[in-house]
């Protein structure tokens, strides 16, 4: 009997530690509207890493869960576009990015829905805050509307698809870095 007690408690145990050490790391999220199209889909489900940023700072492609700024209710998913301390522009359907005095435009067909059909004025992000786009750029309510998502509200980065069975993958997070890198040489 005491044998048996002991395995169960093992088992309890294992388990507690199990689901504690998931709640640390991973989120589920549920994608809701069109602002990530084509790349997520309304009702979709994925997992949201909670712990990759403790290990280096969100990057220019990442793909973010946050909390609103201006609300603890909602969370939302979007890409990372510009990084603390750079300037961001929008005009005639093309982001800027401006580095060093220069101005390097993103290439974004492989997972935009359509070019902006607005224009921003050449914003400075500030210190500790990230300006974010949907996917779904002429559809999606984000730092276009004049506000930027504090590094304090980020929740994760987007990792896994898991629902639908048929779409289950690695989330759509691409390196935009690499197209000012590849700008400045």
């Amino acid at each position: 009997m005491r044998g048996f007690l002991r395995e169960i408690l093992i088992i309890v145990i294992a388990g507690v530690l199990i689901f504690v050490g998931l709640q640390i790391t991973v989120q589920s999220f549920i994608v809701i509207g069109s602002s990530m199209e084509p790349s997520f889909q309304d009702s979709q489900r994925l997992l949201v890493s909670k712990i990759t940023y403790n290990f280096h700072e969100p990057e220019r492609g990442d793909v973010i869960v946050f909390h609103l700024p201006s609300s603890q209710q909602a969370d939302y998913i979007k890409r990372i576009i510009a990084l603390p301390g750079e300037t961001v522009e929008i005009k005639m359907g093309t982001v800027y990015i401006y580095k060093d005095g220069e101005a390097f435009p993103l290439e974004e067909d492989s997972y935009i829905y359509d070019q902006p059909d607005y224009t921003f004025e050449r914003y400075k992000i500030p210190e500790n805050s990230y300006f974010v786009l949907g996917d779904n750029r002429n559809n999606s309510n984000d730092s276009h509307n004049d506000w930027v998502v504090p590094r304090e509200k980020i929740v994760g980065k987007a990792w896994l698809l898991i629902w639908p069975p048929n779409n289950w993958g690695l989330a759509a997070n691409y390196s935009l870095e690499e197209q000012i890198a590849s700008a400045n040489e």
